[in-house]
């Protein structure tokens, strides 16, 4: 999701690379993308590397439906939607279809209630847990349009009126009436622990393990965002490892910056051998920007994915 936004308002591949990493000049890069691009268009792979919306805009055009097309073009399997809950129904409707059509996944899109529950779960106050639950309950009518299993939840900001142990025990209450509506329906809502303020209730992956262990059910589990936890907590295989049975969706960004693999400081191809070890089957959202502008740069994520994917072999 767009944080400053909130803040406001397994598949078989082989992995092999589109172009030589070695390449530095934007029309080298581009000229070795072309002339792979037939064999890239039939790889998917290791790992279910999972775009969103606009990152390919410049090389698929405008059209969400178009930019979907492109990534299934370019090995990706699944995708991921944040803002999928506040599309128009016949918009949510085309996107399944497409998804259907081509054999892909939807990952998260976001239990969107509003500012109001957002910040204030923590609080225990009625009002604030009956739009959750009122927004869970439209989250399951929209996830049938697109067969999604996983929906991002964020309990909100810290209540520094309350004791900390009373604004978990808010929080757990909360998710499990969100767990509740959910459970019977075979999805999965993941809470998301995040780096955007310390203002924000869950800051490390141990209390969000914390939550997902007294809510005590499949529907409540972990989602890990690489990006957030790297600020916040570093230490991530090992983190990764403690919490495992709780992670059930994983996110990706470079830090710093917020953009593909091989941009910052984190060792993805260290990671990602990790992850894949380990078994990892399910989606892997990318959360990130572009380091680079136009379908240069476009051109350069798909390049950064299969460099790392490659390590997976």
């Amino acid at each position: 999701m767009n944080r400053n936004e909130f803040l406001k308002n397994s598949l078989v591949a082989t992995g092999s690379l589109v172009m030589g990493s070695s390449l530095t000049s934007a029309a080298a890069d581009i000229q070795a993308s072309n002339s792979n691009a037939g064999l890239a268009a039939e790889k998917t792979f290791n790992l279910d590397y999972a775009p969103h919306e606009g990152m390919f805009a410049n090389s698929a055009g405008k059209s969400f439906l178009d930019q979907i097309q492109f990534m299934y073009d370019h090995g990706f399997r699944s995708i991921e939607d944040n803002g999928y809950l506040n599309r128009p129904v016949d918009e949510q409707v085309k996107i399944g279809k497409l998804l259907e059509k081509l054999g892909m996944r939807m990952g998260v899109f976001v239990v969107d209630g509003g500012d109001n529950w957002k910040v204030s779960l923590t609080t225990g106050k009625k009002e604030f847990l009956d739009v959750f639950t009122k927004t869970c309950k439209a989250s399951v009518e929209a996830a049938k349009r697109c067969n999604a299993k996983w929906l991002t939840v964020v309990p909100g900001f810290y209540e520094r009126k309350l004791p900390y142990g009373i604004q978990m025990a808010n929080v757990v209450e909360a998710m499990r009436a969100g767990a509740k509506i959910f459970e019977p329906h075979g999805l999965i809502m993941v809470l998301e622990t995040l780096s955007d303020t310390p203002e924000l209730f869950l800051q490390q992956t141990h209390e969000t393990y914390n939550v997902c262990r007294a809510v005590n059910s499949p529907s409540c589990k972990i989602l890990y965002d690489i990006y957030h936890m790297q600020k916040t907590e570093g230490n991530l295989m090992v983190n990764i490892d403690r919490c495992w049975d709780e992670i059930a969706y994983i996110q990706i960004g470079d830090n710093p910056g917020r953009k593909e693999p091989t941009t910052g400081e984190i060792n993805y191809k260290n990671l990602f051998k990790h992850l894949h070890t380990k078994g990892y089957k399910g989606v892997m959202g990318m959360e990130h920007g572009n380091s680079k502008p136009g379908k240069e740069g476009e051109q350069r994520v798909i390049q950064a994915y299969r460099e790392v994917d490659a390590f997976l072999v």
